[in-house]
């Protein structure tokens, strides 16, 4: 659930303390030391380890273990920060290739230059084996259900600027660079790998003390960088008529109402359009755009996160047929709406329920108004034995319903285990 849920769980609420050292974002135990070390030992059971449709479903019992190492230096003006996450799943009812790895490495450098000027970079790699249900709630740049391994790579670099008391200025720029093991007419290579650019630069008005106001443009490129056919080996089409660019000019606000209640939001319009778009397909398309959240805390420990997104995105659905003449789907439109609950059931014992649905339309390839609606739920109760050690046990629950035949299932994961830190 961590990967569908990811972008929902936003960064831990409340002011942090003044430090001597630049240190944003490091929680307390983060300050305290350069350095953390973490593990998590559970068991599991998985109904669909490869969401599988019907008969191909096969349930099993495994294990996993994740160890993880968070090195965060922090120094006047400076924050480096570096972070390695290894994920190991065994499944017990798998005739052969019994466990799935991935590797998470993540970097970050934040450094202020001055009060008013402040740069951050930030780099993560993710290798991963796992099948995997995303949206555009945790996966901005698509839509996708698969057990192939993959790499993908982003990099962001962002310069903030305070140029007045009330006016600001944020400029940055986000890669992302997609490869899918799985190659040949068809594949997902054919469909998903690619190389995602987006700038944008957000002006910042700070209306009244709790109150900013929010101007942002953005340019975006997508460009598939696959030789293989999005078809089968006797009807060759190029991935790149996939490719797209797009203009986002968006208004918002960022809202603190109380010191336990906060939102913001930004609506406004995705302007797209297909360069290499073959003869009959529409090249260009207006659409809405949006992304807006709030957070609350409502007692210590506890909190409420709610938030919704529309925008256009990639999907792992390529051609409905092989009709002569028949155009690629070129992406979906999607709207995802998610939420959690945090709540401090006792001193050492917290209870924690997710949850996400994505409606999702496709364009193109014969599918225009074709659904997919997308649902994931997840419950959490985690036990504090100590200043180190956690015990915990979840349930999660995915489905996929969609109007293409062969494409919607269910899956129901059980988990149990611990996590320690230090």
């Amino acid at each position: 659930m961590k990967k569908i849920i990811a972008s929902a769980s936003l960064a831990a609420l409340g002011a942090a303390s003044v430090q001597a050292a630049y240190a944003p974002g490091l929680s307390p135990q983060e300050k305290a030391k350069a350095w953390t070390i973490s593990g998590t030992l559970r068991g599991f059971y998985d109904d669909n380890p490869t969401a599988s449709i019907g008969p191909d479903k096969q349930e099993s019992w495994g294990l996993e273990l994740s160890p993880s190492l968070a090195v965060n230096l922090a120094l006047d003006q400076t924050l480096i920060g570096f972070n390695y996450t290894y994920d190991m799943r065994y499944y017990e009812a798998r005739p052969r290739h019994e466990a799935d790895h991935s590797h998470r490495v993540s970097f970050k450098i934040n450094h202020a230059i001055t009060e008013q000027y402040k740069v951050e970079v930030s780099d993560t790699l993710n290798y991963a084996q796992e099948a995997e249900l995303q949206g555009i709630v945790s996966n901005p740049t698509g839509t996708l259900r698969t057990e192939q391994s993959y790499l993908h790579n982003n990099g962001r670099l962002a310069f903030t600027a305070e140029l007045t008391p009330i006016l600001g200025v944020v400029a940055e720029y986000q890669n992302d660079y997609w490869d899918y093991d799985q190659e040949g007419n068809g594949s997902l290579s054919a469909l998903l790998d690619r190389v995602e650019h987006l700038g944008s630069i957000t002006a910042r008005w700070q209306a009244m003390p709790n109150t900013v106001g929010l101007l942002t443009y953005s340019y975006g490129v997508i460009d598939h960088t696959s030789n293989d056919s999005l078809y089968g080996p006797l009807r060759f089409v190029d991935s790149a008529t996939r490719d797209a660019t797009s203009h986002f000019v968006t208004v918002g606000a960022e809202q603190t109402f109380t010191s336990q209640l906060s939102g913001k939001a930004r609506v406004g319009g995705q302007f797209t359009h297909y360069p290499n778009a073959l003869p009959g397909q529409d090249d260009s398309v207006v659409s809405p755009y949006a992304d807006a959240s709030a957070s609350w805390t409502y007692n210590p420990g506890s909190y409420l996160q709610l938030g919704v997104r529309h925008q256009r995105n990639q999907t792992d659905v390529g051609i409905a047929s092989s009709t002569p003449g028949q155009s690629p789907v070129q992406d979906q439109e999607s709207t995802g709406v998610y939420g959690v609950v945090n709540h401090r059931i006792a001193p050492n014992f917290t209870g924690s329920l997710l949850g996400q649905v994505q409606h999702s339309s496709f364009r193109g390839g014969g599918l225009d108004g074709k659904i997919d609606i997308l649902g994931a739920v997840g419950v959490n109760f985690a036990y504090q034995v100590n200043a180190f050690i956690t015990a915990e046990a979840g349930y999660n629950y995915d489905r996929l319903d969609s109007d293409l035949a062969g494409r919607s299932f269910t899956r129901n994961r059980v988990y149990f285990g611990l996590r320690a830190s230090y």
